[in-house]
């Protein structure tokens, strides 16, 4: 089975499966295709994350994270977008070279690179029809996106068909010449010198020095499962705190629409948060995993809640757009998968006349002198991709994430306990109710929006318990777009992609 954001994508990886190819050759195809019909939301000059996990009891986690430029801007603030915004690496084709390395060295992988990209190649040169997400994110900038460099030449144009010829023609290098073509080759040289023409401060130097980090994931027990998080600078550790904490609450048994439920998950959410700003780059900044894990300091948390009282939200917002990509094979191998470009349109830089759109990751650094997530070169910035795994006896049985940057480990907390805790489908979790606390790009309030088909009653007792509710639209984008894909004993997995999305689950088998 296959998930994703976008329906093409789905079918990309999906042919994969039924030519035989395993897990991780069938995620490159669907995250190369979701780098064009998603070009708002990832992309080549983006990044990815990846969990891997298989039925052998191996797990591992790849970091394709780019690093910061060795010659920085001045000390003015980081904007959010421009070239001076573009001051990252990608890392999202270097992943892909990481874990086609992983698929034959232990999945016994044998398809090249090439023959994954074909449907990338097609849908870019081609065309295809623009999403309804695309539509929106694109009329959503309008007012900003004349001023990026090379986006409206790329990104802007009409028709029925959406084609990106300059795009196809990078992917048909990297198709020709290998992953590392993208940092070291003819390529890397037109993509160097089209953000420096644009202004920003990464260099070829910079490009050959990306590399992809494999570590092992962390881990947190959660009733008679194992829950896998990548390490940092991800929040993996912040949503696996989060379950933490739940797992000394008692949830079964609780309507899953319900005031109870919500409120004991988002105070949950708020008691982990209090620590996510000790995470960063661990090359770079001491990480007190041990501590922020600890069962104890997590059942602290966990009494510091009232089950009929809401505490203060006392976290300042980050903002960000992900997609996610989520596979199982016929051997039960698993993939999760979160490529992103950071805002939607990230920088809003394209790299001159290779078509690729650059990622404004570089904006999640600060500019203190002293904090953990300061700006310094060859350093990773805070992130918040995190997919991930969860196994049964040691076996892959949940495979999920989500888009949505502070809101991610908020849905995959709802998911989860909806999943585990209550018994319900991955459809039926994903079409529940949800919540996002915090502020949002329309929304500088630092309330709990709450989707409106929850029902007036839940909104009046999660008022009454102190909460700050605000109502956003059943199936709102703000909640998250995820998927998930369920691994039962016999190996028969069942699927859905988030309703809020344009995507979908795709399968093989009896057993859909």
């Amino acid at each position: 089975m296959v998930t994703s954001p976008h329906r093409l994508a789905s079918e990309a990886g999906l042919r994969i499966l039924m030519r035989g190819g395993n897990a991780i050759e069938a995620a490159v195809a669907a995250s190369a295709a979701l780098s064009v019909v998603y070009p708002h939301f990832c992309g080549l000059g983006g990044d990815g994350v990846w969990m891997l996990a298989d039925r052998a009891g191996r797990s591992t986690c790849l970091l394709g994270i780019g690093q910061a430029a060795a010659r920085l801007p001045g000390d003015d603030p980081i904007p959010v977008r421009g070239p001076l915004s573009a001051l990252t690496s990608a890392g999202l084709v270097a992943s892909w070279d990481a874990a086609l390395k992983h698929s034959r060295r232990l999945w016994g992988g044998c398809e090249d690179l090439g023959i994954l990209l074909e449907d990338a190649i097609e849908l870019a040169g081609a065309g295809f029809p623009a999403s309804p997400s695309q539509r929106f994110w694109l009329g959503f900038r309008s007012a900003d996106h004349e001023s990026w460099p090379g986006f409206q030449a790329h990104f802007a144009g009409g028709g029925e068909q959406f084609r990106q010829p300059r795009l196809a023609e990078s992917l048909r290098a990297i198709a020709e010449g290998g992953a590392r073509t993208f940092y070291e080759g003819e390529l890397a040289a037109r993509i160097a010198r089209g953000l420096a023409d644009a202004g920003s401060t990464l260099t070829l130097t910079d490009l050959a020095a990306t590399q992809t980090r494999e570590a092992a994931p962390i881990r947190m027990p959660y009733r008679g499962m194992t829950l896998l998080a990548p390490p940092p600078p991800t929040q993996g550790a912040t949503t696996l705190a989060i379950m933490g904490i739940l797992e000394h609450l008692h949830l079964t048994g609780l309507d899953g629409r319900g005031a109870d439920v919500l409120h004991l998950c988002v105070e949950a959410v708020k008691q982990a948060f209090l620590d996510r700003h000790l995470i960063a780059d661990p090359d770079f900044a001491a990480v007190p995993l041990d501590w922020m894990l600890d069962a104890d300091h997590l059942a602290a948390k966990a009494a510091a809640i009232d089950p009929g009282a809401a505490l203060p939200w006392p976290h300042v917002m980050r903002t960000g757009d992900t997609a996610f990509i989520g596979v199982v094979d016929r051997e039960g191998r698993s993939v999760a998968l979160l490529q992103s470009l950071y805002y939607d349109w990230g920088s809003g830089v394209v790299a001159g006349d290779t078509g690729i759109l650059w990622q404004n990751r570089g904006a999640a650094f600060d500019r203190s002198v002293d904090g953990p997530n300061r700006l310094q070169p060859g350093k990773r910035p805070f992130y918040t991709l995190n997919p991930g795994i969860a196994l049964r006896g040691g076996m892959p049985a949940l495979v999920y994430g989500t888009q949505g940057a502070d809101g991610q480990p908020q849905t995959l907390a709802l998911l989860l306990a909806r999943l585990i805790d209550l018994g319900l489908s991955p459809a039926d979790a994903l079409a529940a109710p949800r919540f996002l606390l915090g502020r949002t790009f329309s929304d500088a309030r630092d309330t709990l929006k709450l989707e409106a088909s929850a029902g007036e009653a839940t909104f009046a007792e999660l008022a009454r318990r102190g909460h700050e509710v605000s109502a956003i639209p059943a199936l709102s984008p703000l909640a998250g777009q995820a998927g998930v894909i369920a691994i039962d004993a016999e190996g028969g997995v069942t699927g859905a992609h988030d309703p809020r999305s344009d995507g979908c689950a795709l399968g093989l088998g009896d057993r859909t």
